[in-house]
């Protein structure tokens, strides 16, 4: 089988939350969280991103006294008498909130087709469950940010992946906007206090999300990446006018500052493949 367990990002941000905090620590968290905090800027004056940022988490996810989590579908709740697993309907309930979403990517007539097939098939045809890279925008918000005056570098849990993204002021570099890559060739700008990050250069190896939503290596990503208090917000905007009838702005992700100065990113474990000559269904969720 897989072993590292595959989770949605909201899932994985609120166990990562759970492995980087104590109790103290989250308590301390809730209180820093505050948006009314002053944001913190850097000697030349722009908003300072660095830090640990864990997930806000949401209603279905309410750690017990010993810090496990339940997830359950508020539409089908654990009838009497049964016991509440971690995770139980969860796989089924996330694919149904996720394709029922009122944000989804809107594509052209003709690759709906397409888009069916590699949701229906996900078991087999999702690149994440053959342990590729989850890629941009797929892998989300970073877990932490470092920061100088140059560059910003984003630090994911998932997959222990890495991005150092220049904000000097630099063009697409010729060759590397070329290559094709899982994450693209990146810069960043300031407008204001956010700060936005373009990317190209694509593989088309990869999703938007698991129901199936691919793309092509004509793809561009926009992130905006925004500060109040100790409170970040990012979110991305996909163009990808070969099969997207218009470009489609992901629903913002908000993550709170871990004050704690000994957290830590916990190491991701390899991915190996080896249930796909042993899966029954094809549907992912």
């Amino acid at each position: 089988m897989l072993r590292r367990i595959r989770i949605s990002t909201s899932i994985a941000a609120a166990l990562a939350a759970t492995v980087w905090l104590t109790a103290a620590d989250a308590t301390m968290q809730q209180g820093a969280s505050n948006g009314n905090a002053a944001t913190p800027r850097t000697p030349d004056g722009k908003v300072d991103f660095s830090g640990m940022w864990v997930g806000t988490g949401g209603g279905d996810l309410k750690p017990d006294e010993s810090g496990n989590i339940t997830v359950l579908s508020r539409g089908r709740p654990c009838h009497p008498g049964q016991e509440c697993k971690p995770a139980i309907n969860f796989e089924r309930d996330s694919g149904v909130r996720q394709r029922m979403s009122p944000n989804l990517p809107k594509y052209k007539p003709e690759h709906w087709a397409r888009v069916e097939d590699l949701d229906v098939n996900g078991n087999f045809k999702d690149p994440e469950i053959k342990c590729y890279p989850a890629g941009l925008p797929r892998i989300g918000a970073p877990s932490k940010i470092v920061q100088t005056p140059t560059e910003i570098i984003f630090l994911y849990a998932s997959h222990n992946t890495f991005r150092v993204i220049p904000i000097d002021g630099r063009e697409h570099d010729p060759i590397r906007s070329q290559d094709l890559t899982y994450y693209g060739d990146s810069i960043g700008k300031w407008e204001g206090d956010t700060l936005v990050i373009d990317s190209i250069g694509f593989t088309d190896e990869t999703w938007l999300a698991w129901p199936g939503y691919f793309h092509t290596n004509n793809m561009r990503v926009v992130e905006r990446l925004t500060r109040q208090g100790n409170t970040v917000t990012w979110q991305a905007t996909i163009h990808d006018p070969e099969i997207l009838v218009e470009p489609w702005t992901m629903n913002p992700v908000r993550r709170n500052l871990n004050p704690n100065p000994k957290a830590l990113l916990v190491e991701d474990l390899p991915c190996e493949s080896r249930d796909s000559d042993h899966i029954v269904t094809r549907e992912r969720g």
